[in-house]
């Protein structure tokens, strides 16, 4: 393993992140339609890209350049959560939907 503790933490909470909110990645892909043949594969080709910037951004704060063994650990870590994030897209995750409903919920009482 030669992603410290903190780096895979972060990855893993970026990859978190993303599931979280991959109904709005879902959103931008679906606006080049029909340039692209598939929403969600492009979507999460979105979503694996900002992991990967925030990957790359993580070291290069810490003034450091990931090695050939940190991209291969890098690449396990996201294809281990690849099925995960797919889902996420077919069937949104609930958090994102409670969030969605609370949040209508108090635009409709402060409507009345």
């Amino acid at each position: 393993m030669t992603i410290s503790k903190e780096n895979r933490e972060f990855i893993e909470g970026l990859i978190d992140y993303y599931i979280s909110e991959s109904q709005s990645y879902k959103q931008i892909a679906e606006n080049y339609f029909p340039e692209i043949e598939s929403v969600s594969d492009t979507a999460f080709g979105i979503i694996v890209g900002c992991v990967y910037s925030g990957f790359l951004q993580a070291y290069q704060n810490q003034q450091q350049t990931p090695g050939l063994e940190d991209m291969n650990e890098f690449n396990q870590i996201l294809k281990k959560r690849a099925a995960l994030i797919k889902k996420s897209l077919i069937d949104p995750p609930k958090l994102t939907l409670e969030k969605e409903r609370n949040t209508e919920s108090k635009t409709e009482l402060k409507s009345k």
